[in-house]
């Protein structure tokens, strides 16, 4: 085994709706029970953009505008044959849709900033948070 099937490419988004941010509780695996921001796999042949707004609304019902690209962040296998996925994070605002959870989100709504990064349970997916709060403070560029 190459272990090459066990690369996926995944997308989340750093949603706020004014000041508060959008965070879900997973229904699944990773990381089941714990909060996060909304995103999933890549589908074969489906663009980044389209890949993160579909994440998105099918975990929480709710529309977003791309505002640009957050950052790429990797979690490397832990174990042979374990998964290895690129994500790739967006920043994002609301445009439509109250949160209700959806797909593999047990749980979808906005709350603030401070708590919305206190609730995430993975250090990588707070990284994305910070990121996109220094971007709002306008002391970071994102990339479309």
């Amino acid at each position: 085994m190459t272990g090459r099937e066990n690369i996926f490419t995944s997308v989340g988004a750093v949603v706020f709706k004014g000041e508060e941010a959008l965070v879900i509780r997973r229904g699944r695996e990773p990381l089941k029970g714990q909060w996060s921001i909304p995103g999933g796999k890549v589908d074969y042949g489906e663009r980044l953009h389209d890949a993160v707004a579909r994440e998105v609304r099918e975990e929480t019902g709710v529309e977003i505008e791309i505002l640009g690209l957050l950052d790429v962040f990797e979690s490397l296998p832990a174990a042979e044959g374990a998964p290895h996925y690129v994500m790739v994070d967006f920043i994002a605002e609301w445009v439509s849709g109250e949160p209700r959870p959806g797909d593999d989100a047990e749980a979808a709504e906005f709350v603030p900033l401070a708590e919305a990064r206190a609730r995430i349970a993975w250090d990588t997916t707070r990284r994305a948070m910070e990121r996109a709060a220094q971007w709002r403070a306008g002391k970071l560029q994102t990339r479309s």
